[in-house]
């Protein structure tokens, strides 16, 4: 299954920030530590990866959830890890401060982590 997240581009903000991929890892990693524990407790055979940019069709996308989220698997599947990934440009772009880009980057990590847990677009807003 494959989750995106487009609808909160903001894009094309003067002055945008460009954060080095070790600090915008570092949002990421804090967005996920700030997880409340039960759910990071949960967050089992997921890889969260970081991309500069989205695939060519989904130029705005900030994340995408790939996998089987959790309520639809059962104990005899074999899978293959899920990824959630984050993409740095579009959240850059979308962002005109520092600020606004943790905040964005924690709420598309938890966007991403609701896909994981089986929340669609609807429930997420």
């Amino acid at each position: 299954m494959l989750w995106s997240d487009t609808d909160r581009s903001k894009a094309g903000r003067a002055g945008r920030i460009n954060l080095s991929h070790r600090a915008f890892e570092r949002l990421v990693a804090r967005a996920l530590a700030g997880l409340p524990e039960e759910f990071q407790s949960r967050l089992e055979n997921v890889a969260v990866l970081i991309e500069d940019e989205p695939p060519a069709d989904m130029p705005d996308t900030m994340g995408l959830y790939e996998g089987i989220p959790l309520i639809e698997r059962s104990l005899e599947d074999t899978l293959l890890p899920d990824q959630i990934t984050i993409f740095k440009g579009p959240i850059e772009r979308a962002c005109g401060s520092e600020k606004e880009i943790e905040e964005e980057v924690r709420l598309t990590v938890l966007h991403e982590v609701g896909h994981y847990f089986g929340l669609d677009e609807a429930q997420l807003e």
